[in-house]
Parts: C-alpha cells; structure tokens; sequence
C-alpha cells in the first residue's frame, strides 16, 4: 500500500487542502503518521499542530470540520494534498473561507475576502 514517508521532515509531513469542487486552496498544514491514520479512519481532517506539539482535529472549535473525499500524495510521497468538503465555510482560524484571504493587488494594495465568523466568539 502506498504510504506518506514520514522519515522525511522529522515525522511531519505538509498537507495542502484544497475544496474538492473548485479546486480552492484552503489551508497548508502538517501531519504525523497519528494525524494521518485518524483521518484515514475517520475521513476527517486531523493535524498536528507545530505551535501546541499535539493532534488536532480540524474544526474540533468552531464546528466548522473538513471531510476528507480524496486523498493523495506528490511523486516522493512527503507531501500530501487533501480534497476535503468544508463544513460550516471556513478553513481558517482567523473566521475566513481560506487561509489564503489576503491578495496583495497591483501598486501594493491588499484585497481581502470576507470573513465568515469573529474568532473572539468561537475561540
């Protein structure tokens, strides 16, 4: 069975997600080979948090959790992109659809979308 190779990276492997229907970035994050089974098992997004050093369900917070529809890894298997469903609309902590929000435009200007919740309510 193809695996991740989690000797690469000191056991943490990045992870992008991306919405499965619009091919949106959503967010960059990590994974251990716990994160990686528990979403296996549960076609939840589970990640390792770097700034916490633990396991973190995706959305255990806020509510607003990634089903996982498809998983792959790149060509020397130490990257993993995850097609996810993404409840409740937004990926980042910051209450926004992406963690990607912030568009820096033509001359400097800075574009940014709109927020989907206050995380002062939900954190």
């Amino acid at each position: 069975m193809l695996e991740p190779d989690f000797q690469k990276g000191d056991g943490l492997l990045p992870v992008i997600v991306q919405d499965e229907h619009s091919g949106e970035v959503l967010m960059l994050a990590y994974m251990n080979r716990a994160a990686w089974d528990r979403t296996r098992s549960s076609k939840e997004a589970h990640y390792f948090s770097r700034s916490r050093q633990k396991l973190w369900h995706k959305g255990e917070s806020s509510g607003h959790v990634q089903k996982v529809k498809n998983l792959y890894l790149d060509c020397d298997q130490d990257t993993i992109l995850l097609k996810v469903e993404q409840v409740g609309g937004a990926a980042c902590h910051k209450g926004y659809r992406s963690c990607f929000y912030r568009e820096i435009g033509e001359e400097g200007t800075l574009v940014c979308s709109p927020q989907i919740f206050d995380p002062r309510e939900v954190y």
